[in-house]
């Protein structure tokens, strides 16, 4: 429940158009709705202005389809990040309307009508190598998902700098950078030097074994000579975006 459903209810029951005890009906799940295997946090878009993420990792398909369900219920809307194709069928099958993406495993289910972003401007995403799209994928959805308008640069690494140096007016038109990156990471560093706006960097655990599953990618943006990179954990897609998203809405 958004801070203007919330006013919205108090004015009904203030003006008499609705009655204490339909209003208490339609907070019985507010903050909480106590699922015995989840609390699902219905204070969230109050608290940070969007509602519970579920993260499938570890969880059955039935008990994210019942997460899924108490927060369609409360917002009309929720979003699933690291869905294996059984959780994806699952929540198509209960939530036909459902967005799936494949690539990056997540299932977006959007308000009806769909909302409109509310970001201040566009959070561009951008991958080093299309091995990079799974995590750059997540990313996108996320963004998209928590209010902003998205577009994405993609296989624009430093192996071929000319790719992405080609592509600087798409870098300088947007609000936020994600840049997604395994190998060297060094992607973010160009990216970084490019541009004024916020960074956020992804590493990868794309690379061969001296990378370490991303470790040497994490290191290099850490160690990043452009100044000001927000560097998220690896493969994080998810907290890229988030990061970005609360950048981009900033007043």
């Amino acid at each position: 429940m958004t801070a203007t459903e919330l006013e919205r209810l108090l004015a009904d029951v203030a003006q008499g158009a609705l009655t204490p005890e339909a209003a208490v009906r339609r907070l019985r799940r507010f903050p909480v709705d106590d699922l015995s295997y989840a609390q699902v946090d219905h204070l969230r878009p109050l608290t940070q202005g969007f509602p519970e993420v579920v993260l499938a990792s570890g969880k059955t398909a039935e008990q994210v389809v019942g997460v899924c369900a108490s927060l369609a219920e409360s917002n009309g809307s929720f979003l699933v990040t690291r869905a294996d194709g059984d959780v994806r069928a699952a929540v198509r099958e209960r939530f036909p309307r459902v967005e799936l993406n494949e690539l990056g495993r997540t299932a977006y289910l959007p308000t009806d009508p769909p909302g409109v972003p509310t970001g201040r401007g566009v959070v561009l995403v951008v991958t080093a190598g299309t091995s990079d799209l799974p995590v750059a994928e997540e990313a996108a959805v996320a963004a998209r998902a928590l209010g902003n308008r998205v577009t994405r640069l993609t296989d624009v690494g430093v192996a071929g700098i000319h790719r992405v140096l080609r592509r600087a007016d798409d870098l300088y038109q947007a609000a936020v950078v994600i840049v997604v990156a395994g190998m060297d990471g060094a992607l973010a560093s160009v990216v970084g030097g490019m541009v004024r706006v916020p960074v956020v960097a992804v590493p990868t655990s794309v690379g061969y074994g001296a990378s370490f599953g991303g470790v040497a990618a994490l290191l290099a943006m850490l160690n990043s000579c452009a100044s000001g990179i927000v560097v998220v954990n690896i493969d994080n897609g998810f907290g890229a975006a988030a990061a970005a998203s609360r950048i981009n809405h900033l007043p």
